[in-house]
């Protein structure tokens, strides 16, 4: 049975390797970096290191050709007009707005690259091919959402700018945010930086960005998304995914927390005036404030009535915070730079707010990179469709309400049929599994380049560690559990401390494995073969207890990514690779002194065996370095690096002659070579 045939079966034994069940095909997504600014190290340590690792892992587990990882600039939105604008107005930059996110696309691209993060593609939601194909999937989904029902035209409130006399985007308004328990102070038009939405009057203490003026609230018209009638189907999908041991239980708890019933928070000191216009609001109930807490409840039925009641709170001037609560989801905008949206009853001249188009933006990324494969159009079924496939989709906890939400909603609208209206399908998307990793820290805080001590970029990382040390620190920190503090000593250690070589560098202790143990074990196998062998590796079958720890080994490694617990591959390999040093060692050193070449034989042919297996594991974390391995043994990478195989002798991967003759020649070892390098030699003052 191959590897892809496994994967649809059921859970499989090849004698003591018991293997995890996995999709044929896949994709795997890394979110979408705004086009305003080049990458933060938050954008590589929380998401883009994680799915590289886990796209790498599926093409080595389950075929390459079956696997798509994609990504792109996210072109459009509010930050993006907003980081433009201020450029030209400061005389830093003279080019178009296109211009502009081509230029930030650019760094992007060449900072995954120093990065060894391999998508399949990485362009933009309006850039060359991506950007048309995008936004032909723009037009059908919403003309799809519209003829399904869902989409209804509301006029509502934006903020309009009375000393700049403009519009104004997202951005370009600043307040408090008005959800209930939300202490945040970026709160912007209708959303803040939490992910909280809330309709734009609700917005504390607005400001314009433009001129610093209070802003007006005037009528506009767009398309919304009816979300709240989903809401049960939103809530059956949550206790599903509760029940799923492989879905990290943020999802679920984030979920719902907007699923509730639509509820205002008042104050208790207002509760008299409250109490006197109370018959003027739509049915509801009142819940009183537990003990300890400062406001009361005011529970509705409908959204609609939550929202009829909050204009009444308002004419009467009385404070209020609403809840989180699904809310018509705003699909539509005024703003120029944007996908454009299709004529709608009437509507014409608007563009699609870039928060709904990144939500299907990763398929039209997987289109367009089947096209430059000379795929047929609807090959993207294939990957986000059929049942023997599966999207995982690598995003921040912060962004959970757009994908856990919005998301299963939008897809579910969608059905019965496709995307497309021209197609008769009974494929409808399927809903993807989402991989949302916690906070990486600055230390001990949130990391902001607007904060008294600045974060380093990704580029100025890798001007004091190399990128593998990062990519394996970047795992080992366990963000699928928790927010952890990134901490490297040349940005934050005191001058005294950068000077004290005995003040250890967090950031090393997964790179040390590498520039130590693993090294040894490539060096040890390669040199032993040319000092001891011709420059060959015998094909001799491993020792049981060889055999039977790589099976545990790479079972238990199944296992974990099937979890996607990927801070635990760190903490499996460096256990294996110094079990497999130690058994060199003590073998060596034994054959040695007894002067058996039997023994030493012996000793290469296991450890040689073990070196493919920990290379094979290791891949996905630290490419550049176990593909130099692979190379100087001499093997074809595509079996290498690959999981169909029973893993019981390194003859497996040899050929009928090398079989025959029983030995595998490779390639000679210059003297100290290194497979994994230390850190640049740049220090910190």
């Amino acid at each position: 049975m191959s590897a892809n045939e496994e994967s649809a079966a059921t859970t499989t034994t090849r004698d003591t390797f018991t293997r995890q069940t996995w999709p044929k095909r896949a994709v795997v997504t890394a979110g979408m970096p705004y086009g305003n600014k080049s990458l933060h190290f938050g954008h590589i340590a929380g998401v883009f290191v994680p799915a590289d690792c886990y796209a790498r892992f599926l093409r080595d587990r389950i075929g390459a050709d079956n696997v798509r990882f994609v990504s792109g600039t996210d072109c459009f939105g509010s930050p993006i007009n907003e980081g433009y604008r201020k450029l030209v107005e400061a005389g830093e930059f003279d080019g178009t707005i296109a211009d502009y996110v081509m230029r930030n696309h650019m760094r992007q691209k060449r900072t995954l690259e120093s990065y060894e993060v391999d998508l399949s593609i990485f362009d933009g939601s309006g850039i060359g091919h991506a950007g048309a194909v995008h936004q032909d999937l723009t037009d059908n989904f919403i003309r799809r959402l519209h003829e399904n029902g869902y989409l209804h035209k509301r006029s509502t409130l934006q903020f309009f700018d009375p000393e700049a006399q403009t519009f104004l985007n997202g951005r370009q308004v600043q307040g408090h945010c008005p959800v209930q328990g939300c202490k945040s102070e970026h709160g912007y038009a209708d959303e803040c930086d939490l992910g909280h939405s809330y309709a734009p009057e609700e917005l504390i203490a607005p400001r314009s960005t433009l001129s610093g003026a209070v802003p007006e609230l005037r009528p506009v018209e767009n398309w919304y998304f009816d979300l709240p009638a989903f809401a049960a189907d939103l809530r059956a999908y949550a206790r599903e995914l509760e029940d799923d041991p492989d879905v990290r239980a943020i999802v679920p708890q984030t979920m719902e927390e907007f699923l509730g019933a639509p509820l205002i928070y008042i104050k208790n000191e207002l509760r008299q005036d409250f109490d006197a216009l109370a018959s003027e609001l739509p049915a509801h109930t009142v819940h009183e404030a537990p003990k300890g807490k400062q406001s009361f409840e005011v529970e509705f039925s409908t959204i609609d009535d939550r929202d009829a009641a909050r204009d009444v709170l308002h004419a009467h001037g009385m404070r209020f915070r609403t809840g989180k609560a699904l809310v018509p989801f705003r699909i539509t905008g005024n703003i120029a730079w944007g996908v454009k949206s299709p004529e709608l009853d009437g509507t014409e001249g608007l563009t699609v707010w870039c928060w709904p188009e990144s939500l299907w933006a990763p398929i039209s990324f997987t289109i367009a990179a089947n096209d430059a494969l000379g795929l047929p159009r609807d090959a993207w079924r294939d990957f986000w469709c059929d049942e023997d496939a599966e999207v995982y989709q690598f995003i921040g906890q912060d962004n959970l309400y757009f994908y856990g939400v919005v998301q299963p909603a939008l897809w579910q609208a969608l059905r019965p049929g496709g995307i497309f209206s021209h197609e008769a399908t009974d494929r409808p998307l399927r809903q993807t599994r989402l991989i949302a990793n916690h906070h990486v820290l600055f230390g001990n805080k949130k990391a902001s380049s607007s904060g008294a001590v600045k974060p380093p970029s990704a580029d100025e990382l890798l001007e004091y560690y190399t990128p593998e040390q990062l990519r394996a620190h970047f795992l080992a920190l366990g963000l699928d559990q928790k927010s952890v503090g990134f901490k490297p000593k040349p940005f934050l250690a005191t001058e005294e401390q950068k000077r004290d070589p005995r003040v250890a560098d967090p950031v090393l202790k997964e790179g040390a494995l590498l520039t130590n143990v693993f090294n040894r074990i490539a060096r040890s196998v390669l040199y032993e073969a040319k000092k001891n062998f011709a420059c060959q590796v015998p094909l001799d079958a491993p020792t049981p207890a060889v055999v039977a720890l790589a099976h545990k080994t790479l079972a238990e490694y199944d296992a974990i990514m099937k979890r996607a617990e990927l801070h635990s591959i760190m903490s499996l390999v460096d256990g294996y690779l110094r079990a497999v040093n130690k058994s060199w060692a003590d073998g060596i050193r034994a054959a040695e002194k007894a002067d058996d070449d039997a023994a030493r034989r012996q000793v290469l042919a296991d450890t040689a065996y073990q070196l493919w297996v920990a290379t094979l594991l290791m891949h996905p974390v630290v490419p550049k370095g176990c593909e130099t391995i692979c190379a100087y043994l001499d093997f074809d990478p595509a079996r290498f690096f690959s999981w169909d195989h029973d893993f019981q002798s390194l003859a497996e991967l040899a050929s009928p002659d090398e079989m025959a003759a029983g030995v595998h020649r490779v390639k000679e070892l210059p003297p100290r070579f290194d497979f994994f390098e230390k850190a640049p030699q740049k220090k910190a003052e």
